[in-house]
C-alpha cells in the first residue's frame, strides 16, 4: 500500500493533550479518546498493508470546528501520535515530509489526512 487518506476528528488542542503530574507528563484522557477513536476508524477501513515502515510524507488538511485564530503547527503532534497508535506507521519519526493545510471551517471540524511513502 502506497497512499493511505483518513478523515479523522478534530482532535484535542496541545494544551488539552498533555497532562504533567508529579513532574511526569503523560497523555490525558482527552487524548486517550483521541487516538483510540483515530485507532477506531482505521480498524473499520482495514489495515491491509499497515504499518507503514519506510520513510513516509504526510499531508493533513485541517478544517477547524470554528473560525477561532489556532496556530497549525499544534495539531501535527496529536495527529501523528495517534496514526502511530493507530498502527499507520511504526514510529513517527518515519515522517520525512509534513505538510499541515488549514482549510475552511467544518461544523466539529474535521482532519483529512494522506500518509504516502517516499523513497
Amino acid at each position: 500500500m502506497d497512499l493511505v487518506r483518513l478523515t479523522l476528528p478534530w482532535p484535542p488542542s496541545v494544551n488539552r493533550y498533555w497532562r504533567h503530574d508529579r513532574g511526569r507528563t503523560h497523555i490525558s484522557a482527552a487524548g486517550r479518546r483521541y487516538r483510540a477513536d483515530v485507532w477506531a476508524i482505521v480498524a473499520e477501513r482495514g489495515t491491509n498493508g499497515l504499518p507503514f515502515r519506510d520513510p513516509v510524507r504526510v499531508v493533513i488538511r485541517a478544517h477547524p470546528p470554528d473560525r477561532r485564530r489556532r496556530d497549525v503547527d499544534n495539531l501535527g503532534k496529536a495527529v501523528l501520535d495517534a496514526l502511530e497508535f493507530a498502527g499507520v506507521v511504526e514510529d513517527d519519526h518515519q515522517v520525512k515530509d509534513l505538510r499541515i493545510v488549514r482549510e475552511e471551517p467544518v461544523r466539529g471540524g474535521r482532519i483529512e489526512v494522506e500518509v504516502e511513502e517516499v523513497s
